[in-house]
């Protein structure tokens, strides 16, 4: 019997996410020549949003350590002054576990496993996982914001969900 607080992984889409933010890929992007014609600029994949004082990008990196299905969500976050893209330096599988903001809380959260070669670019105040890296280590190129204010909200569920692949 499937509980309530289950949660089905589903594809990473861009219709799908797109209350969330972004997916980053090349798929369908606008793109052209550059340097001479050795290179292909796919352009403007996400949208970086920032604000609150001093507000710049920053540029990092993140190694995550893998998680095992099926995975128990006991907590999410979102940073209310900026966006975060996260785009995997390898081919491994991640997840993208989101949820819609109702009244100052997350609702139903959704998980979303992306393809090789998509990344992800969650809106400024959106609700969401940590970074979930599925089988193996992982690095990510992260965007995001820097400066003044608390640009971090975290949130405990009640009665964890279940997170699964597969009924």
């Amino acid at each position: 019997m499937t509980s309530s607080r289950t949660i089905h992984i589903e594809p990473l889409t861009r219709e799908a996410y797109a209350p969330f933010g972004q997916v980053i890929e090349i798929a369908g992007a606008h793109h052209y020549p550059i340097n001479g014609g050795m290179t292909e600029r796919y352009q403007d994949l996400a949208r970086v949003e920032l604000g609150g004082v001093h507000a710049r990008p920053l540029v990092s990196i993140a190694r995550g350590q893998p998680y095992e299905l099926p995975l128990t969500l006991t907590m999410v976050e979102r940073h209310p002054l900026g966006s975060q893209a996260f785009y995997p330096l390898s081919q491994r599988p991640f997840l993208s576990i989101v949820a819609p903001d109702e009244g100052g809380v997350p609702g139903l959260p959704r998980a979303f496993l992306a393809a090789p070669g998509q990344g992800i670019n969650m809106a400024m105040n959106t609700w969401h996982a940590v970074l979930t890296p599925l089988e193996e280590t992982s690095d990510f190129l992260i965007v995001d914001r820097g400066g003044d204010g608390n640009n971090l909200e975290e949130y405990f569920f009640d009665e964890p969900y279940l997170v699964v692949l597969h009924d």
